[in-house]
């Protein structure tokens, strides 16, 4: 089956396995084509509104999947006990919600081989959440699909603190992707430093609050603006 680009990257970041939870399944697009693609031998798709499972059911049934994937209805990782599934993929949401997502399911994220993440918003707070507790970025990606940037993070849960120091622009922009010097890395800076060069002609107020704020915005600037010498 066709998926988006946004799904077919998440999809190729998963590796073969028994079985695989799609969080925030939506239509049920990705465990079909996993299935189909013979990258998982079972799925759970699991969604929190009834809507979106039924949805995934009728796709499911229509591309003959149903001895395959089972779909439940429940917030976050609550649909599923630990050890059940090998790896997990939570897309589609906010930075702040898969963060609490991973915080209030610890005990099955923790027996997870890894997740995959992909939030449509605040990557940088689900960056930094990572980066803090010390879990294991093992690979980071970088898609445009309909105009728009998706980051997507592929984490392993490891206990304990990470007390260093963290610059926040490692928050905003991915070090794995600087690494690989990712294709998309150059234009998706660009797009940042724009974002934030209209967010700071925004600001109107003189007040200490308001300069505060400004002077974060020209700092996280002129830190993107050296990381583009990198590429």
């Amino acid at each position: 089956m066709d998926i988006s680009n946004r799904l077919k990257t998440i999809a190729n970041m998963v590796d073969k396995c028994e079985c695989m939870a799609d969080i925030g399944t939506d239509h049920g697009y990705l465990p079909i084509y996993l299935i189909d693609e013979k990258i998982c031998k079972t799925a759970i798709a699991s969604d929190i509104n009834k809507g979106p499972v039924e949805k995934a059911k009728k796709n499911i049934k229509f591309f003959h999947k149903s001895n395959s994937i089972q779909c439940r209805l429940g917030p976050g990782l609550t649909t599923i006990i630990p050890g059940e599934a090998d790896c997990a993929v939570i897309a589609g949401m906010g930075g702040n919600l898969i963060r609490d997502i991973l915080e209030e399911s610890i005990e099955v994220f923790k027996k997870l081989n890894y997740v995959i993440l992909q939030p449509v918003q605040n990557p940088e707070v689900l960056r930094e959440y990572i980066l803090k507790n010390g879990h294991n970025i093992l690979d980071e990606e970088l898609c445009k699909d309909e105009n728009k940037y998706y980051e997507i993070i592929k984490v392993s849960y490891h206990k304990g603190k990470n007390n260093k120091n963290i610059d926040a622009i490692y928050c905003e922009i991915s070090e794995k992707l600087l690494q690989k010097k990712h294709y998309l890395l150059k234009d998706y800076i660009f797009f940042k430093i724009e974002k934030y060069d209209k967010i700071l002609s925004s600001i109107i107020d003189n007040s200490r609050l308001a300069m505060n704020r400004k002077n974060e915005i020209k700092t996280k600037i002129v830190k993107l603006k050296e990381l583009l010498k990198c590429l």
